[in-house]
């Protein structure tokens, strides 16, 4: 027997498997996520597709996870309860935040809630300088009492941030010692080992969300871990982190804040992985799942990186209105968009949709189970677009009748509207929704978003991209095999990695060369070790170098890349014309004379690409695909129903041609072809929908792509 690697994406809704063997052939599973222990439906759902396919849990050499329980647990506020230690005068930094103001006009603007109430931050005697001298020595004693307080008041994790601890940890480290001397049950975190650099309110807000959510992400894990060993698992469990790469287990219990979007980035990294395949440099993917839609965009083959990220907006998803962390992150845009969104009639009698989800319990009306609120798969089951008895394969039966009734009773009736317009609006106004988002994601980076051909994954995805794309005047739309499960095959294609950031401030032109050399390489034996204590060859381990720059008087970084190597006068050369580069892409012009300024330093250390082949076939088969059956769909176009024809994707081969209006199904999605694209399928099996000329969109869209 083949040995086998197995990706897993727990998301709200569904927990998606995906099988790779060593041949290329890949075998998809897609079952429902259990609640309140999704663990649960991780090991059902192994266990159900592993038999189907043949398989035995001593076939699979590694597994790789991915799981929204960290952004879940934070969106949510269900974390533990949590304390901070920092340093005396800067007890209310975290609510204070900085002088960025998310809305300006709003006289009464409300900044983020903090994880840790006032009366759990605890400020202590010490002080270090800004350039790591010592000026207050850390009272102990006082140190101590805070422990027995917090433990008494029933503090189950601590987040100590003291002032310029990244240049100076010994008084941080010194806490975290008297912890395991008084209360060694009580999680603590470090910010000078969760976020080593400058910008105490960004370290401590991410410091707080790492233990915050330690306890619960260890449960979890360790559980997990114990119950595929039971089954028989003797290979490597892998995490997804949020940048792209994979992490241990070990890693990622230490440091659950690197694992927030392991779930959602796996899209991003199968859209990088398919991107280099088939020779397309720019993609814009569009994951829309069972909760929620992701929109990130690939550049040249990779997926766009920020170093900072933000949690739960409060305020209409405005920027600067979450929780700020500083951890490597794939940057995307994420709504709560999601085939199980409930629409809802609000205070204005407008209709609205999410970001409130169905999940998987009690789930949409048609499901059957339960639930009774009008979702985003109910009006799609009306409008035509599923196939009521192969949901899933045929393993599930959507019931059209309680879809029916939950529409009409909690939207058609309180607007007015039949129930077939009522369905429409639905759709019509998550597509908005998820356009605009998109859009916006895309001015923010500067790009023009109808020069990126729309990436179509997740199980809603497929279903609504031809709509997104006609909104959005992107003329060409690719979907994989697959595109259900996407995101857990995006995991198979992503190195064991960790990244390190160290911060370094000072002039370009004034550094201390031989100071920043040691520097890196300090960060490039730690991640290198790493690394070896999981079997990476040292011949297989890449080094990738970024600096975050400025130009003197500026107060935001921008990344860039740096050579291997000693830093000497050469590299300093070459690290100079990258900065200019870098922001001549971003704001057009560089401004010549002006110092240029570092921040902070970072290296990431990664072991090889795991050499992944699917399955592809150079026969071009230009016959006439068969028809599964038809049925009534609903278009815009055509404003009513019409009789439209369905394939099973199983069947269509290389070649092959289908003008849309059409629907093509497959276990883990469907693909709704509008009568504004035709689709034909490439070498590799992805659906390539291309529009028909100029219907991409109309003059009124090409009007409102041109404003923004």
């Amino acid at each position: 027997m083949s040995t086998i690697r197995v990706g897993v994406d727990i998301g709200g809704t569904f927990t998606d498997i995906v099988i790779l063997d060593e041949m290329g052939n890949r075998y998809f599973g897609k079952t429902l996520t259990t609640y309140p222990d999704p663990s649960a439906g991780f090991i059902k759902g192994l266990d159900e597709n592993l038999k189907k396919y043949g398989f035995s849990y001593s076939d699979i050499t590694t597994i790789i996870h991915g799981t929204t329980l960290v952004v879940n647990a934070l969106i949510e506020r269900k974390g533990v309860k949590t304390a901070l230690i920092t340093t005396e005068g800067f007890r209310d930094q975290i609510e204070i935040g900085n002088e960025n103001r998310y809305d300006l006009y709003d006289l009464f603007i409300e900044n983020p809630t903090p994880l840790v109430p006032r009366s759990m931050r605890f400020p202590v005697r010490e002080r270090t300088l800004a350039d790591g001298s010592v000026l207050t020595f850390l009272d102990e004693t006082e140190v101590k009492e805070i422990f027995k307080k917090a433990d008494a008041q029933g503090v189950e994790a601590v987040a100590v941030c003291l002032l310029h601890s990244y240049k100076n940890d010994t008084h941080e480290k010194r806490i975290y010692e008297i912890a395991q001397e008084v209360t060694p049950h009580i999680r603590v975190s470090l910010s000078s080992e969760v976020s080593p650099e400058i910008r105490e309110y960004q370290r401590a807000s991410t410091t707080i969300a790492n233990v915050y959510v330690q306890p619960l992400v260890e449960r979890y894990l360790t559980k997990l871990e114990n119950d595929l060993i039971d089954q028989g698992f003797i290979g490597q469990f892998h995490m997804m982190l949020s940048g792209g790469g994979t992490c241990t287990v070990d890693t990622a219990c230490r440091f659950p804040i690197r694992i927030l979007e392991s779930g959602p980035v796996g899209g991003s990294i199968a859209g990088a992985f398919y991107s280099k395949l088939c020779d397309l440099n720019n993609l814009h993917v569009f994951d829309m799942g069972g909760t929620t839609a992701k929109a990130s965009l690939i550049d040249n083959g990779e997926p766009l990186i920020t170093n900072e990220f933000e949690v739960g907006r409060e305020h209409r998803f405005m920027k600067g209105s979450g929780i700020p962390v500083k951890v490597p992150v794939v940057d995307m845009i994420e709504i709560g968009a999601g085939g199980g969104s409930i629409a809802h009639i609000d205070r204005m009698d407008l209709l609205k949709v999410g970001p409130e989800s169905a999940s998987s319990e009690p789930g949409p009306a048609c499901y059957g189970k339960g639930g009774t609120q009008p979702t985003i798969t109910d009006a799609d089951l009306i409008l035509g677009y599923l196939n009521p008895n192969y949901f899933l394969g045929g393993e599930m039966h959507l019931d059209m009748e309680a879809a029916y009734k939950a529409i009409e009773d909690k939207v058609a009736k309180p607007l007015g509207l039949d129930t077939i317009e009522a369905a429409w609006g639905i759709h019509r106004i998550v597509n908005e929704n998820m356009a605009s988002a998109a859009r916006i994601h895309a001015v923010e980076k500067g790009k023009d978003i109808r020069n990126y051909p729309l990436f179509a994954t997740g199980g809603a995805g497929p279903v609504h991209v031809c709509n997104v794309a006609h909104i959005l005047g992107v003329s060409e739309v690719i979907s994989p095999v697959g595109a259900g499960v996407c995101s857990a095959f995006g995991f198979l294609s992503s190195p064991l990695s960790f990244d390190f950031v160290r911060s370094y401030a000072g002039r370009l032109d004034q550094l201390d060369f031989q100071e920043v050399t040691q520097l890196l390489r300090d960060m490039e034996n730690e991640g290198g070790s790493i690394l070896k204590q999981s079997g990476v060859k040292d011949a297989d381990i890449q080094v990738i170098r970024t600096c975050e720059m400025r130009y003197a008087g500026q107060n935001h970084d921008i990344s860039v890349p740096i050579p291997n190597g000693e830093i000497d006068h050469s590299s300093i050369q070459s690290i100079h014309e990258n900065f200019k580069q870098q922001y001549e892409k971003l704001y057009s012009e560089a401004s010549e004379g002006v110092p240029i300024e570092t921040v902070n330093w970072r290296v990431v250390v990664q072991g090889p690409h795991p050499q992944l082949s699917i399955n592809s076939s150079d026969e071009n088969n230009g016959m006439n695909p068969p028809v599964k059956n038809k049925r009534d769909v609903y278009f815009q176009e055509y404003d009513t129903y019409t009789m439209t024809s369905v394939y099973d994707r199983s069947t269509l081969n290389p070649g092959v041609e289908i003008p849309g209006p059409a629907i093509i199904e497959e276990r883990e999605s469907t693909m709704v072809v509008t009568p504004s694209y035709n689709a034909t399928i490439d070498r590799y099996f992805n659906l390539i929908l291309k529009a028909k000329g100029e219907s991409a969109y109309d003059n009124q869209d090409r009007k409102q792509q041109e404003y923004v």
